[in-house]
This record gives structure tokens, sequence and C-alpha cells, in this order.
């Protein structure tokens, strides 16, 4: 994991809270090594948490449990698929620039964010996902949370809360239904997919990204409105 801490004591104050598969990469890298190494109908586990019948952090735990392949095959094959959404590396060198705080707060793996970051050549990030130990019987999922103990009310709701009460002005980036929790307490939203829909029926104002240079292009003018403010 990389635990890499920005300047946060800027006078904005900022931070970027992003969510990783589908927003960072193109693809849902989980959703790749479950449907190609899974042994067991994850598929109805995603349903039922789509539905609202399980949590996401329920739903990994019991599919990666359906995964006996090992950490090298695993990392092999994501190496093979993952692409990184355009745009991303100019986020980052955005939110050096304005003294902003970026993180990755993910309900995916972490062997797979730190070797698609890694080969990208992207260390100077904070990342926060799920915790994982390869078994003969499965992969074992574990989410911790800041205070060393097991997050059982969902990692993304655990860091949003911990950001916002250090003072942090919170710009969220996300593209799935577990999005919804940081957007509903953002003071931005940025969304694509199922977290645009969610956002639409709830009225939540954000605002459509394509790609991670458009999200570059609009904080440039946010925070130049700010300035002029």
């Amino acid at each position: 994991m990389l635990y890499i801490e920005m300047n946060p004591t800027s006078e904005n104050k900022t931070l970027i809270q992003c969510d990783f598969d589908g927003t960072v990469t193109e693809k849902d890298i989980s959703y790749l090594i479950l449907d190609t190494f899974a042994n067991g109908d994850w598929k109805k586990l995603v349903a039922d948490y789509r539905e609202n019948k399980i949590s996401v952090d329920y739903f990994n735990k019991q599919a990666f449990a359906m995964v006996r392949a090992s950490k090298e095959t695993l990392t092999e094959f994501v190496r093979g698929k993952a692409k990184l959404r355009p745009g991303f590396k100019e986020l980052i060198d955005y939110g050096h620039q304005r003294d902003f705080r970026l993180v990755i707060v993910s309900n995916g793996l972490d062997f797979y964010i730190d070797a698609i970051l890694n080969d990208a050549g992207i260390r100077n990030i904070e990342v926060f996902a799920a915790q994982t130990k390869f078994c003969p019987e499965g992969i074992k999922v574990q989410y911790i949370g800041p205070d060393g103990n097991q997050a059982n009310d969902g990692l993304k709701e655990i860091y949003t809360k911990l950001f916002l009460a250090e003072g942090y002005r919170l710009i969220c980036l996300g593209n799935g239904v577990s999005d919804i929790y940081p957007a509903r307490l953002a003071h931005h939203v940025f969304a694509r997919d199922d977290l645009l829909s969610h956002c639409t029926k709830e009225n939540i104002a954000c605002t459509p990204f394509n790609d991670l240079n458009d999200v570059v292009e609009d904080l440039r003018i946010l925070t130049q409105s700010r300035s002029n403010a």
C-alpha cells in the first residue's frame, strides 16, 4: 500500500477522494478477475449488492473467497487487462500544483491497485483499499479503518467522515453505487455511470465526466471561481 501524504495545510485544505475501479481505471478490475477466476455464482452476489440486500464489503469478501488463483497469476492477468483512464496523471499533477490532498479510497483489492499504480510510475498518492491474503481456500478480504480496527460500516463512509472531521473541503470522484455515500456529503461531485444515475435520482448536484482530463479542466474553473468570489 502507498501512504505518502501530501501537504494538507494549505489555506484551501481541499481533498480529492477518488474511487479506483471504473474511475481511475477504464474497467472494473475486480469484476474482470471474478469473471475469469471465480469458482461460483459471484454474479448473484452482484445482483444482491445492487439491490441493497448486502453491503459492498460482504460482496467482496464472499466473491473473492471463490478465487483460488495465486497472487502472481492474478497480478500478471491484471497487468494485461488494466488501463488507466486518460487524465489521471494530469489530475495528480494538478493536485500537486494546487496543494490539494489526493487520495484513493476503494473497495477494490490492494494488490492489484498497487500493481497498476506502480507499473504506471505513480507513487505519490495515498491508497486506502481492501487488504488481501492469498490462501488455498480463496482470497481473504479485510477492510481496516484508520484506527487499525476492522471497518464494518463501509470503508468509504469511514474515510469520508474522517476527512470532513479534519476540516477538508471534499471533492468526490466516482462511478459506482458505493460512491453515493461520499457524494452525499461532498462539497463537489464528479460522477459517471451508476453514480451519475444515483445522483440524479437523489437530486445531488454533480458534474458528469468522460475522462479525468474533464475533471482537471472543471477543477480549474471551480478554483478560479472560488478565487474570484
